[in-house]
């Protein structure tokens, strides 16, 4: 058998955000076909939906490129707690692309959240994906 590394490393990276955007995709579909909310979340959920997973898949890939080529080990952890640096900018973007009305005080609601954020995607990067490289021999 051929090792493929790096497919095995986007698996790991994909594979936790997509077990757990299942439950906010679950809520929405209940808000918006159960109790009718009239709402255009439609547009935006595409980010999460796609976008989201494949950046996991490609940080993860990126972790073990860097990896290899300098032969350094370090925290998973703070590779991950990157990843909402580059998750929060995209988001933005795509809001502005498709006019999506951001509410009023969201800003501020992001620069009190951005530190648990970081956390939270430390926390997972160090336990979960880390597990799962090293289940899939990616470590």
């Amino acid at each position: 058998m051929i090792p493929h590394p790096f497919l095995r490393a986007y698996m790991a990276g994909v594979a936790v955000p997509s077990v757990i955007l299942l439950f906010p995709f679950a809520a929405f579909c209940i808000v918006r076909f159960v109790y009718n909310a009239d709402f255009p979340v439609e547009r935006v959920l595409m980010f999460p939906l796609a976008l989201v997973p494949a950046i996991w898949g490609l940080w993860n890939m990126a972790y073990l490129a860097l990896h290899h080529r300098f032969g350094r080990h370090y925290s998973l952890g703070l590779h991950g707690a990157l990843v909402p640096l580059i998750l929060v900018p995209i988001a933005v973007l795509v809001f502005h692309a498709l006019d999506f009305q951001v509410p009023f005080g969201l800003p501020r609601v992001l620069l009190v959240a951005a530190p648990l954020m970081i956390i939270l995607y430390y926390l997972f990067w160090k336990y979960v994906v880390a597990f799962l490289n090293e289940t899939l021999g990616v470590a």
